[in-house]
């Protein structure tokens, strides 16, 4: 397993290659255009605004490799920006133009009395369709790791892989050809987020 983790300049990067290397794959980052070549799997990990991601993607001529990678629907996990970026625009930075592999855009959380943003900890997360490969061993919810304020909101919802309720229900995943991206942190979500982890090296790579 060639697996490649990008690197924007922030992310939780180490804890992604320690989750990794925990289920016995090293994965190697990705930093330079010519280290997307031979990968089985890419892996977006996120932390961070959605425009300074962008920039930083672009700056180390990452944007158009990943873009390419994308439309060449090539195996992708994408976690939270990972997530967000693959939409045409984000709330967080008006202006910024998002990856554009899917229609839709990343609206803020409406702020509601008791309402903590950003939405930090634990909750549920509801799959669509739980037998998806995906979800392996994980039943039909089951608990994540969330820390956003902003969320992508797909025009087209039958992208959607599972669910998860704040502010409403929101789409906390989607799953096209070869891609699955969620707003969670697997990296955070100790034995779930494992589980889903191997999953993605098992049916993405």
């Amino acid at each position: 397993m060639n697996l490649g983790i990008l690197d924007y300049g922030a992310g939780n990067l180490r804890s992604v290659l320690n989750a990794f290397a925990h289920l016995g794959t090293k994965g190697s980052l990705v930093t330079a255009p010519e280290h997307f070549e031979n990968l089985d799997l890419l892996v977006f990990p996120g932390q961070g605004a959605f425009g300074d991601a962008a920039r930083q993607l672009k700056e180390r001529q990452l944007w158009e490799p990943l873009k390419d990678w994308l439309k060449a629907q090539k195996p992708y996990f994408g976690i939270c920006l990972g997530y967000q970026l693959l939409f045409e625009t984000g709330a967080e930075n008006p202006g910024v133009e998002g990856l554009s592999i899917f229609k839709g855009d990343v609206p803020r959380f409406e702020q509601q009395p008791g309402l903590k943003i950003p939405h930090m900890g634990w909750n549920t997360v509801r799959f669509v369709d739980p037998d998806q490969p995906i979800w392996r061993g994980l039943g039909t919810e089951t608990s994540f790791y969330f820390v956003h304020s902003f969320y992508p909101k797909p025009a087209d919802t039958s992208l959607a892989a599972c669910m998860t309720d704040y502010s409403g229900a929101f789409t906390s995943g989607i799953m096209a050809r070869n891609l699955v991206a969620v707003q969670f942190h697997p990296e955070k979500s100790q034995a779930a987020g494992l589980t889903l982890l191997r999953n993605a090296l098992d049916t993405l790579g």
